[in-house]
């Protein structure tokens, strides 16, 4: 058996064989997916707009 076949049947066997697993695993990345792209755009966001917040520009505007 191949490297890749080898690889293929542990997959199966251990994510893909039993339906829980292999929902928690969906769900599990999702939820490490929004929290990464959350992040980076909220990164880009605050780069693109540096100068124009409140949080930039509050100390002109209160004492």
């Amino acid at each position: 058996m191949s490297a890749l076949g080898k690889f293929n049947h542990l997959l199966v066997n251990t994510l893909f064989k039993r339906n829980s697993v292999f929902l928690t695993g969906i769900f599990a990345g999702a939820f490490a997916f929004e929290v990464g792209y959350d992040g980076l755009t909220d990164r880009i966001w605050r780069r693109l707009n540096e100068g124009r917040t409140w949080d930039d520009i509050k100390d002109r505007y209160t004492s």
